[in-house]
Parts: structure tokens; C-alpha cells; sequence
């Protein structure tokens, strides 16, 4: 082997050896990258995605249960910078939100359907907040007195014999 073929693959082992080094410091040390994750939505206040069961489908999630909470499923795109990502686990950590933008933060979004994403997101279709609102209305959420300071009690009770049902300042005094 001659001096310039040498040289030659000694400048390409040399080219491969930076680049390599380049994109590991680039994604795994300065993380930069878009990380891009399908999030719960509410679509009682928001232009949702719908992702609706497949009834022909034979794969498990895919296929429907015929329970429409579990059929249906209504979500948003959140896309995040992986260095602003915390390490956490929601699953373990109620107090993790790892799709939570901060004020001003670069690179993070949140993503609402509209006609012209939706074929992208894979969505059956759009939802109407309104409409969605007038078809489900909203179930009346009970409250527990003896948890919740502020929530008046709906239920009856006998005020002779349950004193939890009575204001303390109808309570006789002793």
C-alpha cells in the first residue's frame, strides 16, 4: 500500500472517529433533540384528536372492548426539548409532568387537531368541544363533607342523630 492511500483512509477512519463523537455528545449529552409524545386531552375545553377502536383489528389495543370510555380515546401532540424533559416517572411521581411547558421555554409546544393535522396524527377525526359538551354533559362530581370543608352536603341525613350532618354552630352547647 502506498503513502497517499494510507493517508487517505487514515483521514477517513479520522472523519468517522469525529462524527461519531459529534452526534454522541449532540444526543447524549447535550440532548438535542425533539422528543414528540401523544397526551391525554380534555375534550370538553379543547379541539382534540380522536383515536377511535378498530372493530376489524385483531391486535390487542387495537381491537374494541365495546366500552365506549375505553374505545375512544381523546389526545393532544406535546413536543418537548429532551435536555427540559425532567427525569422522573409519572407513574410513581404525582408531582412529575414531564409535558408541561415553562414560560417562554424554546423548542415546546402543544398541538390541537385541526383538519390539516389530523391525517398526520393517524385521528379518525376532530372533536367539537361544544358538541362534544351538549352529547356528554358533564357528570356532577359528589363531594364528600367530611373531606371537603367547602362542599355542602346534598345528601338528607337526621340531624337528631348524626351530628356530622349539623353545622358546629347548630350543635348545643356541652
Amino acid at each position: 500500500m502506498d503513502k497517499k492511500s494510507k493517508i487517505l483512509i487514515a483521514v477517513f477512519i479520522a472523519l468517522i472517529v469525529v462524527s461519531v463523537g459529534i452526534t454522541y455528545w449532540r444526543i447524549m449529552i447535550k440532548k438535542d433533540y425533539i422528543i414528540e409524545g401523544q397526551t391525554d386531552c380534555d375534550p370538553y375545553a379543547e379541539k382534540c384528536f380522536v383515536w377511535e377502536c378498530d372493530p376489524n383489528s385483531s391486535v390487542e389495543g387495537e381491537k374494541c372492548t365495546g366500552d365506549p370510555e375505553t374505545d375512544a380515546w381523546y389526545f393532544q401532540v406535546a413536543r418537548r426539548s429532551a435536555a427540559n424533559i425532567p427525569l422522573c416517572d409519572p407513574d410513581t411521581d404525582e408531582n412529575c409532568d414531564p409535558w408541561t411547558c415553562a414560560e417562554g421555554e424554546k423548542d415546546c409546544s402543544v398541538e390541537f387537531c385541526t383538519e390539516e393535522n389530523r391525517e398526520a396524527q393517524y385521528a379518525a377525526e376532530c372533536n367539537d368541544p361544544v358538541k362534544y359538551a351538549e352529547e356528554n354533559p358533564a357528570e356532577e362530581e359528589e363531594c364528600d363533607p367530611e373531606t371537603d370543608e367547602t362542599c355542602e352536603s346534598a345528601e338528607e341525613c337526621d340531624s337528631e342523630v348524626d351530628e356530622a350532618c349539623v353545622p358546629a354552630e347548630d350543635l348545643p352547647a356541652g
